[in-house]
């Protein structure tokens, strides 16, 4: 599936104004786990509160125990200290990386900015090696602003 394809539908699911905000989360995640063959997991993680931590939002995939993750912990809680995307090839070879599921081979972690403030990230778990490019970067970079648009 050519990524840029997907744009019309995550507009589409963001425009839906009669559902709320975690419905069309959701929605954004069936869509991109049915429709990108290598994204085995998609979900959101958002700031709990005034807390250094992130809880787990709307998500597709295996269940996980991580509902809560703190800053500095793991992908994503790195993502939440450093603000910037954060792309791993082989979860295997990173040493601050919390383990969801053994079938897990790579991740990608894109932070959700509203008002210049890192509020949340898409997390996408791959069971295939290396599979994230600059594409998929930029394309959840463009996910991440739609859906910024209806969290302020």
């Amino acid at each position: 599936m050519n990524l840029q394809a997907l744009e019309p539908k995550i507009e589409s699911i963001i425009a839906q104004e009669n559902l709320s905000v975690d419905e069309r989360l959701l929605l954004i995640c069936e869509t991109l786990e049915d429709n990108v063959t290598y994204y085995n997991w998609v979900g959101f993680y958002f700031k709990n509160g005034d807390k250094n931590e992130l809880k787990l939002g709307p998500y597709v995939g295996e269940p996980t125990d991580h509902t809560v993750i703190p800053f500095g912990k793991g992908i994503c809680g790195q993502v939440a200290v450093s603000n910037e995307n954060f792309v791993v090839p082989d979860v295997a070879a990173q040493d601050n990386y919390i383990a969801c599921s053994i079938t897990v081979k790579a991740e990608i972690v894109i932070p959700i900015f509203v008002n210049n403030e890192n509020i949340g990230q898409i997390d996408i778990d791959s069971n295939t090696p290396d599979p994230f490019t600059d594409a998929d970067e930029k394309f959840l970079e463009f996910v991440c602003k739609k859906v910024a648009s209806i969290l302020s």
